[in-house]
């Protein structure tokens, strides 16, 4: 990882994590997530997001299947689930560090699949969910949700503690004596989102419509900001990157977990937009 990538190849993940207790806040996605910010296209409107499936064609060219951005449906949920722990060691699965799949999936997705699931969006191809946007703009439930989600994923952890492999209580034991201290810092009451994709769906105009799908469903609420935890490292997107696409960087700490496991430094980056709920996205 010691050549650069155009922006464009950038790897396209975001994780939101900073709604749950101090204790509670391992840096569990890597890419952002977690394995995010890109040059957004032009805005889809929300009219033009299905709530249903649609039937996928190949394009023109019949190179690649159809991608269709819609709602997430009850239905998504494992795919979900599952791409989330593809993707959450720095892009790739999450087991070489967290063995334990069910529970890194509760911590990560539960809240919006199974409380606010209006406000997510998946990214399908060719019939597969290939990448997904997990938001919320109602942060006081998603916290009170998460502190009672989180106690008790803590107790499920410590009742398998001793069966864990070391990888896992290794990772476990940073998370309760370094994480805290590596959280920046975020804004109260904002709605956020969590952000993953697979490398084979990654691209510009792929993260623009998903993502813009999401920022008209916050302007249909009124929401006026929102923000994002994203994992960087500078060869593949620098906090320059997201100032580029209207976020402002307000914090970032580095992840000491990552030290041994990649050749650069690894932030946790917090990242802000305002939104203007009368205006529209531009590309």
């Amino acid at each position: 990882m010691t050549h650069r990538r155009e922006p464009e190849q950038s790897a396209v993940t975001f994780g939101e994590i900073s709604a749950n207790p101090p204790c509670l806040r391992p840096v569990l996605t890597a890419k952002v997530t977690p394995r995010f910010i890109h040059r957004f296209s032009s805005v889809s409107s929300l009219s033009s997001v299905s709530s249903s499936s649609p039937t996928l064609t190949p394009t023109q060219e019949g190179s690649r299947p159809t991608v269709v951005i819609r709602r997430y449906e009850p239905r998504d949920r494992n795919a979900v689930r599952h791409l989330c722990c593809e993707t959450g060691f720095l892009g790739n699965p999450i087991d070489p560090v967290f063995e334990d799949r069910e529970l890194f999936a509760d911590y990560l997705t539960r809240y919006y699949t199974d409380i606010e699931p209006e406000s997510s969006f998946v990214l399908e191809q060719g019939g597969v969910v290939k990448g997904y946007l997990l938001g919320s703009y109602r942060p006081f439930r998603q916290q009170l949700f998460n502190f009672f989600n989180n106690l008790t994923l803590f107790a499920l952890g410590m009742a398998k503690y001793p069966f864990y492999a070391r990888p896992t209580k290794d990772f476990i034991g940073w998370i309760l004596r370094n994480s805290w201290r590596e959280v920046p810092t975020t804004p109260r009451r904002c709605a956020h989102f969590h952000f993953n994709m697979l490398p084979a769906a990654q691209g510009m105009a792929n993260t623009g419509k998903l993502m813009n799908s999401y920022l008209d469903h916050l302007r249909s609420k009124g929401v006026r900001q929102v923000y994002g935890q994203v994992v960087t490292f500078e060869t593949r997107r620098g906090a320059k990157l997201f100032e580029r696409y209207g976020f402002q960087v307000l914090d970032r700490r580095e992840i000491t977990k990552y030290r041994n496991a990649h050749p650069e430094p690894v932030y946790l980056t917090t990242v802000l937009k305002e939104l203007d709920p009368l205006s529209l996205e531009k590309s």
